[in-house]
Parts: structure tokens; sequence; C-alpha cells
């Protein structure tokens, strides 16, 4: 498929798309006019790619999470190293923390919200 379609189908701008591929987490075949040829399984990849930078983590780790995860199942494969998987528990800490404090942010909120409305 085409950079466009992919764009749609994901909902991730053309310029991410380009971006992602960039950086080395997405990749496409060139047609010989030159355009972008994506396969079927980058829709999941994009959307696997979307959710880890919604989970804070940046592109320098994604793109050596990515080949550790695989396409069709999305379980871990055998080629995580050890420093991989050290940076990835601290990731999985921090994200831990952030969701404490959410939870004690909308604790707070329904708080208020009682007492405003109770």
């Amino acid at each position: 498929m085409r950079i466009g379609e992919l764009s749609r189908r994901t909902g991730v701008s053309e310029r991410s798309l380009r971006y992602y591929e960039k950086q080395g987490l997405l990749a496409a075949e060139r047609t010989p006019g030159g355009h972008r040829e994506y396969a079927d399984s980058a829709v999941d990849r994009v959307i696997r790619i979307q959710e880890l930078f919604a989970a804070g983590l940046c592109s320098s780790k994604i793109v050596h999470l990515l080949p550790c995860i695989r396409d069709t199942d999305g379980g871990p494969s055998e080629t995580a190293t050890p420093f991989l998987v050290a940076q990835l528990s601290e990731e999985r800490d921090r994200i831990n923390r952030m969701i404490g404090d959410l939870v004690r942010s909308r604790d707070i909120l329904d708080e208020v919200i009682e007492a405003a409305t109770g």
C-alpha cells in the first residue's frame, strides 16, 4: 500500500510515517518510480509504534524494542538483550509511577466532584 493509504488506515500523518522510516522504525519498498510501498503488516507496526510513543518511549528506544516484538501476536521474541530488558524494565517502572500519579489525581478529582455535588 502507498503512504497515503497507510496514513488513512492508521490515522498517522504522512509526515510522521516518513519520520518513522527515517528513524528506522518503519520500512518501505520503493517502486521504480520512487513511491513508497508498505506491506499490510505496516498497519499493525504503526499502531504499535504509536502505542509505544504514547507510553512515553522515545524513538531511539523504540527502534531497539521493535525487533524484539513479533508482528503477528505481539509476544516477545528471543532477540531481547539483557541491556534492553534492563532499559525496558526502567521504562515499565516509570510508566507504573505515572499510573500511580494519575490514579491519585483522579481520586482527588473524585473527592472534589463529590463534595461539590453531594
